[in-house]
């Protein structure tokens, strides 16, 4: 697949997301910092999220709408996403500095009047969210923009994400990827279970890629050796925040960190090769070799004790040994010189 003019897929370098979420704390100026910090990082796009509290939920009390445990315990639903959104009047502007800066920006869109806001932005791409994927008109209409879209499939089972799958292509979708991801805040390394990778790469037959909620880079760097295509990371400037998700976010320091290790990473797979490697040429003449280690006058027989694998590898390979003993010095060998077939018949 392409999203502004970057191709992402396997015999190209991975593709890094960092997603702002709601590390802005609600101050515009930290978000356009942090879009300038993702640029500076090296990161392929910075992703924001596009909803409004009444657009994700009701603004209510009852129990269900309560969060009883982890990280933002004690908010209703509508409490934590009126903290958490990313107000719609930013969004221009946001569009705007990051294009100014040459990063790509888009968005997770939560509802039909978030993707009508984006289509106006003419932002180049969608992401679904984990907690939309089982959304099948949302995706539908997603992907009746005709762009790029990445679903994250955290929580959903393999009918789940084939339903998703299918729902994209029907709307029209064209260029799709599949991001495995526990949607766990943070995930312990040990959810992610990367082997899946490789059973989604081929049971879909997609671009594969990595929504990493664990709280450093080594599951993400992990991922590209089992074919990770895409890394998205949540970023911020600082993870003492305070904010939503500021607790399980990747600081500057550590973005441009992922953003090299998976080139790396992406860079020393590379293809099936036996070949001998350039940065291995000037080290053959240290290989081991035969030496003679006595001198031997012309008719001698070559001895066993007379010649030794040694380095360096200007004599024969130490796996013509066999056949160098017994034979008969045809000129004068001289100690410490290289075994050659020119000094025996």
């Amino acid at each position: 697949m392409t999203i502004a003019d970057r191709k992402i897929g396997p015999t190209f370098s991975p593709y890094v997301i960092a997603e702002m979420s709601a590390n802005h704390n609600g101050s515009l100026q930290t978000a356009f910092n942090i879009i300038e910090q993702a640029k500076k990082a090296g990161a392929d796009a910075l992703k924001i999220q596009t909803y409004r509290p009444d657009t994700i939920t009701l603004n209510s009390s009852l129990p269900d709408f309560q969060i009883k445990d982890g990280l933002w315990a004690g908010h209703t639903l509508y409490e934590l996403y009126e903290w958490a959104h990313t107000p719609w009047e930013w969004h221009a502007s946001l569009f705007e500095y990051a294009r100014k800066i040459g990063i790509t920006i888009f968005s997770s869109p939560f509802d039909t009047t978030a993707v009508d806001l984006l289509e106006d932005l003419n932002a180049p791409a969608y992401k679904i969210a984990s907690f939309e994927a089982i959304d099948l008109p949302l995706i539908r209409y997603v992907a009746g923009t005709g762009k790029p879209m990445i679903i994250s499939t955290g929580m959903a089972n393999a009918q789940e994400i084939e339903d998703a799958i299918e729902a994209a292509r029907a709307g029209g979708c064209k260029e799709l990827a599949i991001l495995h991801c526990v949607s766990g805040y943070p995930a312990p390394a040990k959810d992610y279970n990367l082997r899946t990778l490789l059973d989604m790469q081929q049971r879909f037959g997609l671009v594969t890629g990595l929504s990493d909620h664990t709280l450093d880079n080594t599951t993400a760097i992990a991922s590209i050796a089992l074919g990770a295509s895409i890394i998205e990371k949540h970023f911020t400037l600082d993870r003492n925040g305070g904010g939503p998700d500021d607790s399980f976010s990747l600081e500057p320091t550590e973005l441009k960190q992922l953003c090299v290790g998976a080139s790396t990473a992406w860079s020393a797979l590379g293809q099936v090769d036996y070949s001998r490697k350039s940065s291995e040429i000037e080290n053959v003449k240290f290989r081991r070799s035969l030496y003679f280690v006595k001198d031997l006058q012309i008719g001698e027989t070559i001895t066993a004790d007379a010649v030794r694998s040694v380095r360096p590898g200007f004599g024969l390979s130490p796996k013509y040994l066999q056949e160098v003993i017994g034979k008969t010095a045809t000129q004068p060998i001289f100690a410490n010189t290289p075994v050659n077939n020119d000094v025996f018949k």
